[in-house]
């Protein structure tokens, strides 16, 4: 990745697609008090940068499936080739290859998956894997709609509300926003043609997306700034469909939009996991209390011996000490911490990095 500096216009731009990650560039530029071509220059800028990506994303829950984080230590010199085949899976959302030859990776599988539906099943069987284990992600507390406080300062509250109101029905929904299951219904009461039914809301049963559902997921899975005239061309549908379909999808919060950010040009040095182990009784006031700290950048509860998991964000080691020693040790019910340096992010919010 070229070296880039973000100023106050690219912070904001930042800040204003995690608010509404569709927004066009007219509406964005309003708010900034800039032109369109600015606004729209900025963003091509740190795109193909790889500073920022806006990404479609789909709710597990909806789907009848469940994230499932995944620890492999390897022998330090295999760690590598693995996370790269590990990246080549189109089940795996991000892989980080950690320090001590261990990797982290986000696979997505059925509930009760049957083992060749598994990560696990599919691992190649061979001594240079030492370990593995995998548990579900129970409760996000940052990342995926909850948007890192790290990236979302530039704006004024004021600023965001503009965007906020100003968001169309369709096609474009406020990322960060939680999803509300249940489809927009048609006036008869039935779920409006083409539009995917989820189940009530508090109900686990999944919704199943048609051919056209899963051409559009799969393509704003690349790239979620992909405008409705693109999505219609691809897919051999009228705009109007795909608008509906869209507004169908994000209204049952089936589909919403995520805005995957490189944190190095933010100023932040060094990237690691740190998995803690908490009284249960603490375990959500932990989680809420790290996701206000800016170097939280993904917070999760989850299953196994270590029921917080985090991706940590610091600009330096002295910064990651300071994190650790003052404000995750003055919080209540952490019992243990181990952390674990990222070498390389091998494959982030679906894509492969160079």
């Amino acid at each position: 990745m070229e070296t880039v500096t973000l100023d106050e216009l690219d912070r904001a731009l930042l800040h204003a697609l995690q608010v509404d990650g569709r927004a066009p560039f007219r509406r964005i530029a309003e708010v900034l008090g800039v032109s369109d071509q600015t606004v729209a220059r900025r963003y091509q800028r740190l795109r193909g940068a790889g500073v920022v990506r806006v990404v479609g994303r789909t709710s597990a829950r909806l789907l009848g499936q469940v994230d499932w984080l995944t620890r492999i230590r390897c022998v330090p010199d295999a760690a590598a080739s693995i996370a790269e085949a590990l990246a080549r899976r189109p089940d795996t959302s991000w892989v980080s290859l950690l320090s001590g030859g261990e990797i982290v990776c986000n696979a997505r599988a059925p509930v009760r998956p049957e083992r060749e539906e598994l990560l696990l099943g599919k691992l190649p069987r061979t001594p240079r894997v030492l370990s593995v284990a995998a548990h579900y992600l129970l409760r996000t507390y940052v990342g995926g709609r909850v948007a890192w406080s790290g990236r979302t300062s530039a704006l004024s509250a004021e600023q965001a509300g503009r965007l906020l109101r100003a968001a169309p029905a369709a096609g474009s929904a406020p990322a960060g926003a939680p999803g509300v299951p249940g489809s927009p219904d048609a006036p008869d009461g039935k779920a409006a043609p083409g539009v995917p039914r989820p189940a009530a809301p508090g109900a686990w049963g999944p919704v199943a997306p048609d051919e056209l559902d899963r051409a559009l997921l799969a393509a704003l899975a690349v790239d979620g700034r992909t405008p409705l005239a693109a999505l219609a061309a691809r897919t051999g549908s009228p705009e109007a469909t795909v608008r509906r379909r869209l507004a169908g999808m994000t209204g049952s919060g089936l589909l919403f939009f995520d805005v995957d950010v490189d944190p190095r040009p933010l100023g932040y040095g060094i990237e690691a996991f740190c998995w803690l182990t908490v009284a249960p009784g603490r375990l959500a006031a932990v989680g809420r209390a790290m996701a206000d700290h800016p170097e939280v950048a993904f917070v999760a509860a989850t299953t196994g011996p270590a029921n917080l998991v985090a991706g940590l964000v610091c600009r330096d080691t002295e910064a990651f000490y300071d994190y650790l020693t003052e404000r995750l040790g003055a919080l209540e019910g952490v019992g243990a911490l181990e952390t674990a340096p990222v070498i390389r992010s091998v494959k982030r919010a679906g894509l492969i990095m160079p």
